[in-house]
This record gives structure tokens, sequence and C-alpha cells, in this order.
């Protein structure tokens, strides 16, 4: 049977006035998307995301636009987000971070992919990651993080992409699993995900800058293993320390072994 391929998700371009149109359909899947996550967040999602979200205060039945998005971010860390495709180049998303320019794509996930979805879209963005950078420390991390990628080589690039997956993406704080809770935006995005990563399921793992730099990892589906830092403001701890001095050590060291089962053709 010839496998059926999903049609590519393209991002909305805004009008003269900076206005974006969508779907009535498409603000009903953030409805959804966002009354589902509201009922999982509150005992999951760590108190600076939350306090972040408040800030944000993101409309319920449609999706957001951007400058209302921007004006919560320019007054608390001086940020702002740049509309953008579903993927871009390293050079681009590194060079947009460096100046405090957060992408987001300008498109929903279908009714199929609402669970999971592997390229990042408005949701994810927008409820994932933004209401921590109103945070200093992720704003800062998220700075940094671009300026060392426009500097570092092709191979450095790979090793520092693992830096922001198991933190930005799918990060956890507190080391018991009393204080346990997530601040990763690709955790808080993904309804299944946000219940899964506080189970008894994953792998949880002290943050280790060296050996999250060696941690294969897959886009495709839920995690086996989360690392976990103390609170968020470990992420200034981070920034602060020699990253690719660490990375250097990290490619001279190599990969460990996944923990998922390779895939061959």
């Amino acid at each position: 049977m010839e496998r059926q391929h999903k049609p590519p998700y393209l991002s909305h371009q805004p009008d003269a006035n900076g206005h974006i149109h969508y779907s009535d359909d498409e603000h009903a899947m953030w409805q959804t998307l966002l009354a589902r996550q509201a009922k999982q967040i509150p005992n999951r999602a760590c108190s600076d995301y939350l306090d972040g979200l408040k800030k944000l205060n993101l409309p319920s039945n449609r999706i957001p636009q951007l400058h209302d998005i921007d004006e919560v971010l320019q007054a608390t860390t001086g940020w702002q987000t740049a509309a953008v495709p579903a993927l871009i180049s390293f050079v681009k998303f590194f060079k947009l971070l460096a100046h405090k320019s957060f992408p987001v794509a300008t498109f929903i996930r279908r009714l199929d992919d609402m669970d999971y979805i592997e390229e990042p879209d408005i949701f994810h963005e927008i409820v994932g990651h933004c209401p921590l950078l109103t945070h200093p420390a992720f704003a800062t991390f998220n700075e940094t993080y671009g300026k060392l990628g426009l500097d570092a080589s092709k191979e450095e690039r790979l090793f520092l992409a693992r830096l922001y997956w198991f933190t930005i993406e799918f990060g956890l704080v507190g080391q018991t699993q009393r204080t346990r809770r997530i601040y990763g935006g690709g955790i808080l995005s993904s309804p299944s995900e946000t219940v899964y990563a506080l189970s008894d399921k994953p792998e949880y793992r002290a943050f280790d800058l060296l050996d999250v730099l060696r941690t294969p990892y897959r886009i495709d589906h839920i995690q086996p293993i989360y690392y976990v830092i103390d609170e968020v403001d470990t992420l200034f701890d981070i920034v602060n320390s020699d990253i690719m001095k660490v990375v250097k050590q990290a490619m001279s060291l190599g990969m460990f072994e996944p923990t998922y089962r390779v895939e061959t053709n």
C-alpha cells in the first residue's frame, strides 16, 4: 500500500495593516487546544510559566495577533515575535534570537496532529514559549543561544541543538517528584506530553551540560528522557558557563547510545 503523505502546513501572511486572518476552523482549533491545556497545566507547569501566561492574557476564542503578544514581551524583557514559515534555517533562527525576536510560524495544527506536531505551529510558539519569554532568565538564555549559534560551525550547531531541545523545548524544573514541573514549550503545547512528562513513564536526569550535549533525541515521538534543572533561574547559570568549551568536549567524546529504537530500512 502506498503511504499517504499529509499536505504541508502553510503559514498565513499578514495584510497591509499587519493583521493575520484565520478561518473559523483555525480559531476553533486554538479554542479547543487552549481549553484542553487550561485543565492540564495548572498543577504541571512551573510557577514562572503560569505567571507569564497571566501576563499574556491570551484570548480563549481566537488566535491572538502577534502585535498583542509583542506589547507584553516588550514591556517585560524587550523581546518581540517574528512571523516566519513553518521551518526556517539555522542561520535565520539564530539571528532572530540574537536580536531578541522569537520566530512564530503563523499556522495552526490540524485535528490529526492535535496531540503532537513535529512542525512548530503558532500554538506551540505562543502558548509553549511566549509566557516564559517574560522571564529574564529564559529570555537571556534564548538571546545568548542565538549569538552562540551564529558563531558556531555546522557541527557545533548540531550539539547546540541538543541543548535547546532538552531545555527550552523539553525541560523540567524541580529535582523531586513533588516539586517537578514543566517549563519546556514542546511539552506545554502538547496535550498528551503534558500529562506524560510527569507520569512514571519517562526517565529523569539531573541537568549536566556535557551529558545533554551528548544525548540523542528524536522529534517524531514523545521523549523517553527529560533533563531537570533546579529552577528557571538556573538558565542564568548555564548562560554564564563556557558553553562552547563544553561543546568541543562533547564533540571529542561523541554521542551516547540512543535509548530509543533506531529504525533501519
